[in-house]
């Protein structure tokens, strides 16, 4: 595999993954398809694009493809948002955001993933007045909003439908809430999370969450539970659990000015998973002071934290959790607030390198994880 970060999604029976490569064109964005059985390539397609990171970090994609009937999605890191046939990977349409909303580059820059609600494509674009295009990129200290925050598409022709958020973009992806009757979409994006009626594109609310670094980003994805809505950085305010309605929110609690050591949930890239009112994720920036714990849902108190002191991911397998590190080793969690209780232990430093980012998908009994260069298909014994 190419450079980039994420994993890719499954669909119908087809992995896809999205890449960066060198061709004859140059250096392109790659969309792929395999069966997700057998491995086998089914169709690959590519555009030329052109990104450097202002930190040195992979020339790639840090998104992951949305599948949506027969159409597949991907928003690139350089901003150009594609609809392709999921048959073929044929271009039905395509929208340069960076180019059309002036959008003065970030850190590393796109990372979002489009929502698909209904017959819109929503994405995360956050641009800026033409008068802020000569601003270096990466000052986003210097940048003006032009409330392009969250923007939705019609999903079959790519033309706007409506635009709103005085916003810049953050590194986390929109997903929708159910407040009574109304469907939501939250976005939290570079300094609030934002809650937007997806029928009129209007906002209803907006929550500042964000540390005062200028370098500081949002990343992980809004964890919700009924009307409640758990959100998380790890620079500085770390986390927060707001009871939300249509007019607002209320903070239920929060780790805003306590130390760090004493902070419930420091999210980093990584979103926590809730179960039986309790979340388990990695809380942390860099090693040393990142682990993974157990938080209780409505007070933010600590449960248990492991020792070990590493960047992990979580997902979901059945009833138990698949904890992965960025270094390539996995551990099967059986999940309790009780204490950390591992029934399974995996090593796959051989066979994946440095970085191990993304969070793996397991699917039926297909576990898919990643390392830097290449993806891995697990079969999983699902008889027990």
């Amino acid at each position: 595999m190419g450079p980039g970060y994420g994993l890719g999604s499954v669909a119908e029976g087809r992995y896809f993954h999205f890449d960066a490569a060198d061709s004859d064109e140059g250096r392109v964005q790659r969309l792929r398809a395999f069966d997700l059985q057998s491995g086998q390539p089914l169709w690959s397609v590519q555009q030329p694009f052109d990104y450097r990171d202002l930190y040195g970090y992979e020339a790639g994609p840090r998104g992951t493809p949305t599948v949506a009937g027969d159409k597949v999605f991907t928003m690139g890191v350089d901003g150009v948002l594609c609809c392709r046939r999921v048959e073929d990977g044929k271009l039905e349409w395509s929208v340069d955001t960076n180019e059309r909303y002036g959008v003065v580059q970030n850190f590393f820059g796109v990372g979002s993933s489009p929502l698909i609600h209904e017959d819109k494509v929503i994405v995360q674009v956050g641009g800026s007045p033409p008068e802020d295009q000569a601003i270096a990129p990466g000052r986003l200290d210097r940048v003006i909003p032009n409330g392009s925050a969250v923007i939705a598409f019609d999903r079959d022709s790519g033309k706007e439908v409506w635009r709103c958020g005085q916003d810049l973009a953050s590194y986390s992806s929109p997903r929708t809430l159910q407040i009574g009757s109304q469907t939501v979409v939250l976005m939290f994006a570079r300094n609030h999370l934002l809650a937007i009626d997806p029928e009129q594109g209007k906002v209803l609310w907006e929550h500042r969450h964000r540390a005062d670094l200028l370098e500081s980003v949002n990343a992980m994805m809004p964890v919700v539970r009924g009307d409640q809505v758990f959100i998380s950085e790890c620079y500085d305010i770390g986390g927060a659990l707001l009871q939300v309605t249509l007019d607002g929110v209320q903070r239920i609690w929060e780790d805003a000015g306590k130390p760090r050591r004493n902070q419930a949930m420091r999210c980093h890239w990584s979103t926590p998973i809730l179960i039986d009112g309790y979340l388990y994720g990695c809380s942390g920036r860099n090693n040393p002071d990142s682990d993974f714990r157990c938080v209780r849902w409505d007070t933010g108190e600590v449960a248990w934290n492991d020792e070990r002191r590493i960047r992990t991911s979580v997902t979901l397998a059945g009833d138990h959790l698949v904890v992965w590190d960025e270094k390539g080793r996995m551990q099967i969690v059986r999940p309790t607030p009780e204490r950390l209780d591992v029934v399974a232990e995996y090593d796959f430093r051989d066979r994946l390198s440095y970085y191990c980012w993304a969070a793996p998908i397991v699917v039926g009994n297909r576990m898919l994880i990643r390392g830097d260069e290449n993806v891995l298909c697990l079969a999983l014994d699902v008889s027990e």
